[in-house]
């Protein structure tokens, strides 16, 4: 009789940890997909129809925040390094290195990254970052990733994202698209080539999501969008609700259909999130939470 009730225990002990490791198993890669200068603000009149499926199929929220200033490279390394400028160092529009001393520097000579957690802890990752904006290459350790691509235009980033995803099924992509910013500052936001912008990033992240399934590891992927602000007029970098609150989607293996978060999420939010779904252990500097009620229980 002891026998078989140490013979229960055991057995419902391990069907008690089978969610987490099934969880653990699926998940082999994340794609960040960052559109800069995408305010949530444009979700109300927007025709975006693949963002709105990963909406459908996965978690999602129109409240996002930036850390502040609400400008690109103070929020792209946030993304990636789970804390604010006060921590990372990168402040302005346009840093190419930190303004102020990072809190602490890892083996890179960087503040903390997801890139550089993902090198150390699973040395054999396939980690890559495409960009249009050149000023993306400046906020990654390069000797930590695999693929660092630059080019121009986003229709070459979506094709040059497809390709890598089917060649080479990456653990960790950053892909960055840039069209929605250079209207918003050409022509302004929310004027209609504004909306023209977003609809095309939205072509080009339906290209990257069928790539996914090309690859056949759609069933193992967790692809994220988010955005590095919003903007008002020509502009951004100021405190007003539609620079401040981008939106933030999530979907994929372990994620919860269909729901709208009411959590805070801030940008840096996104490198924790990163981290706990490929299992990676944050350093005590970041300040970044995961996005615990996007998934599932």
């Amino acid at each position: 009789m002891k026998n078989e009730l140490r013979k229960l225990i055991v057995l419902l002990f391990l069907f008690a940890l089978t969610p987490a490791v099934v969880f653990s198993q699926k998940i082999k890669h994340v794609i960040l997909i960052g559109s800069d200068g995408f305010g949530a603000y444009a979700f109300e009149n927007a025709k975006v129809p693949n963002l709105r499926a990963m909406m459908k199929e996965g978690s999602w929220s129109l409240e996002a925040r930036t850390v502040l200033p609400s400008s690109s490279a103070a929020n792209w390394a946030s993304m990636v390094m789970g804390a604010g400028p006060e921590l990372h160092g990168y402040t302005t529009w346009g840093s190419k290195k930190p303004d102020m001393p990072a809190r602490v520097l890892d083996e890179y000579g960087m503040f903390p990254s997801v890139y550089a957690l993902l090198r150390k802890e699973k040395p054999d990752s396939e980690i890559g970052v495409i960009y249009e904006w050149d000023g993306i290459g400046y906020l990654f350790p390069k000797a930590a990733v695999n693929h660092d691509q630059n080019a121009n235009g986003d229709i070459a980033i979506a094709n040059a994202a497809s390709k890598y995803i089917i060649e080479k099924k990456p653990n960790f992509l950053f892909v960055h698209l840039h069209d929605v910013d250079s209207v918003g500052h050409n022509v302004g936001h929310g004027t209609p080539d504004y909306y023209a912008a977003i609809e095309r990033t939205d072509t080009h992240i339906g290209t990257i999501l069928k790539s996914i399934k090309e690859a056949g590891i759609e069933k193992n992927t967790v692809v994220l969008f988010t955005a590095d602000h919003g903007g008002v007029n020509k502009g951004h970098g100021l405190i007003s609700m539609n620079e401040m609150q981008i939106p933030w989607i999530i979907r994929g293996s372990g994620i919860q259909r269909n729901k709208e978060l009411t959590e805070s999420i801030m940008t840096f939010d996104t490198a924790a999130t990163i981290a706990k779904l490929l299992k990676l252990k944050v350093p005590q500097v970041w300040i970044g939470r995961p996005v615990k009620g996007a998934f599932n229980k």
